[in-house]
């Protein structure tokens, strides 16, 4: 897998993935776009959603929505890394077991999720999960 970042002026830059798409990044705290951590937040919340959704639908759950709320403290030491993330996944659809969104949420931190497993090992990451039933 490969990437390439361009200076695009002030603290701006752009992100090309080997597959060809574009993301733009903002150093400048996020002023404009995304900035780099807040992009990892992203990456880490859309990796765990994917395994979560596709793990609910192998189980054939009726699963409408699924969002993931996150939360992030950084210490106050320069670099200012994250020390605890924590994942609220909020999940969507008519008769949905949360026996099964639990097993999915654990896979998805445990097993599966390639930003989560790269994080864990200096960030605490925790998680929990709400249902909501809806038609």
């Amino acid at each position: 897998m490969k990437a390439t970042i361009k200076w695009v002026g002030e603290e701006l830059f752009m992100g090309t993935s080997e597959s060809g798409h574009t993301i733009v990044l903002d150093a400048n705290g996020g002023k404009l776009a995304p900035s780099p951590l807040e992009n990892v937040l992203i990456s880490l919340g859309a990796c765990s959603s994917v395994d979560v959704v596709s793990i609910l639908e192998k189980t054939r759950q009726n699963v409408k929505g699924c969002r993931v709320d996150i939360e992030a403290i950084r210490v106050d030491s320069v670099p200012k890394l994250f020390s605890d993330i924590h994942l609220h996944f909020v999940i969507s659809g008519l008769d949905v077991a949360e026996k099964h969104v639990e097993r999915a949420v654990n896979l998805s931190a445990d097993k599966y999720c390639s930003v989560a497993l790269m994080l864990n090992k200096s960030v605490k990451i925790t998680h929990d999960y709400e249902i909501i039933n809806e038609a």
